[in-house]
């Protein structure tokens, strides 16, 4: 049985949007922390529903925020705990995004997954297994868990955009290489961004870079951006 998601909503009114952009938090945040990232993408996206679930626990190293999953590196928690937490937080995902769909009445290349942090390792774990390719993935100062199994589980392809700081301490920025190095060699499209002289956030760079990836990937126009028809 999947536990329901609780979010937070900005931009088109349900059953009027074109498309989604679903926001998934980092550790020990919850939806809000990354809601803010709507007002300077809306302009450019009009039609755009903004998504920002909480995640499904209590985060034990920050208890006033959620998190996907225990992290052992962080919390001490078991490994396999972990394991088993990422598993059923990805069913709980996943199922959250097919009601989205269906709520929405959107087809899946309409939806847009960006995660910061933890919520990029959901990203890159549920996207790759939904039956059919969302629009695009955009994870910024995430990596890649269980990329040996990978490979063997990827049912769909969407085009992905990995973004990192350079100078991060939270994820390493080696992350990213390594995350794009397996993505690739499970036959992905990956591309990629180095935010110059930025920590574990997302800069402007990032997200301008973002959101022209987005609105390539939506095909929305010149026009869209305007607002013009």
């Amino acid at each position: 049985m999947t536990r329901i998601l609780k979010a937070g909503r900005r931009g088109a009114q349900k059953g009027s949007a074109r498309q989604a952009v679903i926001f998934l938090h980092g550790y020990g945040a919850n939806g809000a922390d990354l809601m803010g990232l709507a007002d300077p993408l809306a302009p450019h996206m009009p039609g755009t529903v903004f998504l920002a679930p909480d995640a499904p626990e209590r985060c034990a190293g920050a208890p006033m925020g959620f998190q996907w999953f225990p992290i052992p590196w962080i919390d001490g928690s078991d490994p396999a705990t972990a394991e088993e937490g990422m598993d059923r937080a990805a069913r709980d995902l996943d199922a959250y995004l097919d009601a989205v769909l269906e709520d929405e009445g959107l087809t899946d290349d309409r939806l847009v997954l960006m995660g910061f942090s933890q919520g990029t390792m959901m990203a890159l774990d549920v996207a790759p297994r939904r039956p059919r390719p969302v629009a695009c993935v955009v994870g910024f100062s995430g990596r890649l868990l269980r990329a040996d199994a990978l490979e063997g589980h990827v049912v769909s392809r969407a085009p992905i955009l990995l973004v990192h700081g350079d100078q991060d301490q939270v994820v390493p920025p080696e992350s990213l290489p390594e995350a794009a190095q397996a993505l690739q060699a499970a036959g992905f499209d990956v591309f990629a961004h180095i935010s110059k002289g930025t920590a574990h956030g997302i800069a402007p760079d990032g997200l301008s870079v973002a959101l022209a990836f987005i609105r390539s990937h939506l095909s929305l126009s010149d026009e869209a951006q305007t607002g013009t028809r």
